[in-house]
């Protein structure tokens, strides 16, 4: 059966307490506020949103495409893309400063990111890669934060359609200097690298994204939307997909990470002293 208005809102207000100052451990939902399609944890995420925007964590700017890379499937053992918010409060540009006591279990991405131009409307689905391209107006380096807010999420508890409800992991994101003439670069040739503290931590390619190209975490995004009676209007950012396997940092870490093209990005993780 599909869940009410009120289970909604109950699993919204436990996934919320991942974000509370300090943060708390979601720990897993009752079996009656598991979501058992996608369909239900992308209603829980909406819930959620709505929670966190009333409690004065932001506005919603833009989506973060999980899973979209081999590498990123087989660590977190989901065959498939899914999507979660981002909010406002949580994007920072090019050299971002983070508090590590704000965050469970705090790691981050190497990410090749985009910001729309015009929308990507419903109504104009089935969405291709030429289409969406046409509504790209700038591409970005970037690093996304992620938070492990879970109760052991290597044995699956609790399970990726909760992942999904909580934006899957999302915790922020830095964006690099914005590169809008991008039509004559080779994206499915991009290479990033990722160092912690000087040291290199991993690389990939855009290719590595789904069906070889990074565009392609953008057509499915917008379609996804599309089926669910929405659009992503312009101005929207979109992280298409890490290219290297989430690392997780220590306090005092400084990440960077360097995608050829685009440029860099850098995030440092620092306690109040």
């Amino acid at each position: 059966m599909p869940l009410t208005t009120a289970h909604l809102d109950e699993a919204a207000r436990q996934l919320q307490q991942g974000r509370s100052q300090p943060p708390l451990p979601i720990g897993n939902l009752p079996a009656h506020l598991q979501p058992q399609q996608i369909d239900d944890a992308m209603a829980i995420q909406d819930a959620l949103h709505r929670r966190l925007s009333e409690s004065g964590h932001g506005h919603l700017v833009g989506t973060k495409i999980g899973c979209t890379t081999p590498v990123m499937q087989e660590f977190l053992g989901m065959p498939h893309p899914c999507a979660g918010g981002i909010f406002d409060s949580t994007v920072r540009s090019q050299d971002g400063s983070f508090d590590f006591d704000s965050f469970l279990h705090v790691g981050v991405e190497c990410e090749i990111a985009v910001q729309l131009g015009s929308a990507l409307c419903a109504s104009d689905a089935p969405h291709t890669r030429a289409s969406v391209a046409r509504a790209v107006s700038a591409f970005f380096a970037a690093i996304e934060i992620v938070d492990d807010r879970y109760v052991d999420f290597s044995r699956r508890i609790p399970d990726s359609r909760t992942w999904v409800a909580d934006d899957f992991f999302g915790a922020g994101v830095v964006l690099g200097e914005a590169v809008h003439v991008w039509q004559k670069l080779d994206l499915a040739d991009l290479e990033g690298v990722m160092r912690i503290n000087g040291t290199e931590v991993g690389r990939g390619f855009g290719r590595d994204i789904i069906h070889g190209h990074p565009l392609e975490a953008l057509v499915w995004l917008a379609n996804e939307t599309a089926r669910r009676g929405r659009e992503l209007p312009s101005g929207w950012i979109v992280m298409l997909g890490s290219v290297v396997q989430t690392k997780w940092v220590a306090p005092g870490d400084t990440v960077d990470v360097e995608i050829t093209g685009l440029g860099n990005a850098r995030a440092r993780f620092q306690t109040p002293r």
